[in-house]
């Protein structure tokens, strides 16, 4: 994979990288999910949820070197059966944490492993990344290096890499916002509700 990476010149890297960045940095679905699951159980659970996205994201990025992407965008169907799927798990999350109530402490109570898998679920249930991945990796492919499916994955991990790095630090710090939160208020759960439903709503009506 590394040779790969060794076709592009540093200006065309550097170019990679302050776009993968930019889109990291940007609000979106994962840091979203990041925010509600570190206010909800802590910076432990903020960053398992942020590592659970990245990791979605090695299958967006299997799925464009194989060439499904291509194929799933072709089919407006298949792009709206994930959305609505999406949402309607995204609202499942919302239900599940404001029955809880504020009772939640912010202190770490959520559990690691469905932290991880609600932010797996989320991003692979998005069908954005799919969109992302046709429009953005293809245009650091370099003619004449190696094939094209080994250049995908290359560039596709190293932008899992930075989006997980990102998105496990907006997890961290909210989490440690919803601990003092907590100590205050304790409405922690009602307001990962409020977040979970606000994308679940965003998702839904998002073409």
């Amino acid at each position: 994979m590394i040779d790969a990476l060794a076709f592009l010149s540093a200006e065309q890297f550097l170019a990679f990288l302050i776009g993968g960045l930019v889109v990291n940095f940007a609000p979106g679905a994962d840091m979203v999910l990041a925010t509600a699951c570190g206010i909800q159980g802590g910076p432990k659970a903020g960053a398992a949820a942020g590592f659970g996205a990245g990791s979605g994201v090695l299958w967006h990025v299997t799925l464009a070197a194989a060439g499904v992407s291509a194929l799933i965008a072709a089919h407006p169907q298949a792009l709206d059966a994930l959305r609505w799927g999406g949402a309607g798990y995204l609202v499942w999350l919302a239900w599940k944490s404001w029955m809880a109530g504020a009772a939640g402490t912010g202190q770490g109570h959520a559990s690691l492993w469905k932290a991880w898998r609600k932010g797996v679920l989320t991003n692979i249930l998005n069908p954005k990344p799919v969109l992302f991945m046709l429009a953005f990796l293809p245009q650091f492919v370099v003619a004449g290096g190696p094939p094209v499916w080994q250049q995908i994955v290359a560039l596709g991990l190293v932008f899992a890499f930075t989006g997980t790095l990102v998105t496990m630090g907006y997890g961290i710090v909210a989490g440690l916002a919803g601990q003092a939160l907590a100590r205050r208020m304790g409405v922690v759960n009602r307001l990962a509700a409020v977040l979970f439903a606000g994308l679940a709503l965003r998702l839904a009506t998002e073409g």
